[in-house]
């Protein structure tokens, strides 16, 4: 667990890149079904960290996604992608195009950045 609050909480995927997933903490199927204030902080929450992720690992590109297909219960993706992962330029649940070759910044100094920010939403 990597932060929780009243409406979400946030997980961080075992991955060798830097990937985070948000869940409301009421069971939704889509996102058309949250309530407004539900939808705007998960969407302030996933901007946020998009945001500090830019900043902090300088990716490629920031991928996120929204499935739930073996999951029924929304939650976003949102993952910090390299031309040196294993799978870019494909998505993580796609076809492995080499062995990855990263050297990231440490995941515990972006957590302790991204939850001061969190904490002020």
């Amino acid at each position: 667990m990597v932060y929780e609050n009243k409406i979400l909480y946030i997980e961080k995927e075992d991955s060798q890149i830097p990937w985070i997933k948000i869940f409301p903490k009421k069971k939704y199927k889509e996102l058309s079904d949250c309530d407004d204030k539900t939808r705007n902080i998960l969407f302030q929450t996933m901007l946020l960290i998009e945001k500090e992720m830019i900043k902090y690992y300088n990716p490629k590109k920031i991928n996120i996604a929204i499935f739930g297909n073996y999951l029924p219960h929304l939650h976003i993706h949102v993952m910090a992608r390299f031309e040196e992962d294993s799978y870019y330029p494909e998505s993580m649940w796609g076809k492995k195009q080499r062995e990855a070759n990263l050297n990231l910044p440490d995941f515990e100094k972006f957590k302790h950045d991204l939850l001061k920010k969190l904490n002020r939403l």
